[in-house]
């Protein structure tokens, strides 16, 4: 539904001032604060911003465009890129979201941390220096500092009764296109075989593989093709 000429008024004169504190805007028509923003020195916003509940943005932070932030806080240096989402979080500074990503409430996200293209976080804690970067979601989590999750790597959180939690320890690598099936611990410095689903505690320092074995049927008939 659109708004009243009275409601894009109050949303104007908000842009107008977080102007007037230093911040800049790219365009103060297109940015909507329907709450109350709270801006460190030289921070950028772009274009079609929403801004919901209290957030606060720190010294140097950039908004890219057509992000929603709600109730959040952002530290020092992390840059939001575009199209992404935070919502009841708290992000670190140095690092970046996006674009196209989302985190969720409850999460607290660590200095220098990447979450990157279409990642989603959920209720987790995610350790300084850690790279989430792309193609993942990781729910109901704990990591520790400097862990890396691969591209198409998930943590099974649900099954269907209620959540469960994973516990991911320092320096520990994940390979990509993991099922963490939770409750799970994997140790510090542990190592995640690329493909593998994980449904038992994985010990430290150590490579972990769980996946069958490639196989090739010959003279395989597909079903109403030719014998290949």
């Amino acid at each position: 539904m659109d708004i009243s000429l009275v409601e894009a008024d109050i949303l104007y004169r908000r842009a107008v001032e977080a102007l007037a504190s230093g911040v800049r805007i790219r365009d103060p028509r297109s940015i909507a604060i329907r709450g109350e923003l709270r801006c460190g020195k030289d921070v950028e916003i772009d274009l079609n911003v929403i801004i919901e509940g209290t957030v606060t943005l720190g010294d140097g932070v950039r908004v890219g465009a057509n992000c929603i932030l709600t109730s959040a806080s952002i530290g020092p240096g992390t840059k939001i890129n575009p199209y992404s989402m935070v919502e009841s979080a708290e992000i670190g500074s140095d690092g970046f979201v996006g674009p196209y990503a989302r985190v969720r409430p409850g999460s607290v996200i660590g200095d220098s941390v990447s979450i990157g293209n279409f990642v989603e976080i959920k209720s987790s804690t995610i350790g300084s220096g850690s790279r989430i970067n792309h193609l993942a979601f990781v729910g109901d989590a704990t990591l520790g500092k400097n862990v890396t999750i691969g591209a198409g790597t998930i943590t099974c959180n649900h099954d269907r009764r209620g959540v469960a939690r994973t516990e991911i320890g320092e320096g520990a690598y994940i390979g990509s296109g993991c099922l963490l099936v939770a409750p799970l611990s994997i140790g510090a410095n542990a190592t995640i075989g690329a493909g593998s689903t994980i449904t038992e505690d994985a010990p430290e320092g150590k490579l972990t593989i769980a996946r069958t074995r490639q196989t090739t049927i010959e003279n395989w008939t597909p079903p109403g093709g030719a014998e290949r």
